[in-house]
């Protein structure tokens, strides 16, 4: 996975080259930087609890159900692909392939 400090400069100079210039557009930068240490925290709660989690809710009723991590995962990657396409940018690791 490609650093936060590496994929922060490749955006930066992504919009560098772009006609989306200012202050506004590199706060977009750093909140989609956000959004993604988000994304990983999520995954690594989806990895370690998995897809299904057990509840109790102290009322006696007890079972299981998804994982919110799932739907609070893919809500904030589909904000962050709004921030990239909004920007026209493109995350990439180091080999060119696309990185959320």
């Amino acid at each position: 996975m490609i650093s936060q400090g590496k994929l922060k400069e490749s955006l930066l100079d992504q919009l560098k080259q772009s006609s989306k210039q200012g202050e506004q557009y590199e706060d977009l930068i750093d909140i989609y930087l956000d959004m993604r240490s988000t994304v990983i925290e999520l995954t690594k709660n989806i990895e370690k609890a998995g897809v299904v989690v057990t509840y109790d809710n102290g009322g006696g009723q007890k079972g299981v159900k998804k994982n919110d991590s799932i739907d609070q995962r893919n809500k904030t990657i589909n904000q962050m692909i709004k921030i990239l396409n909004e920007l026209n940018l493109e995350a990439k690791k180091d080999n060119g392939i696309p990185e959320l």
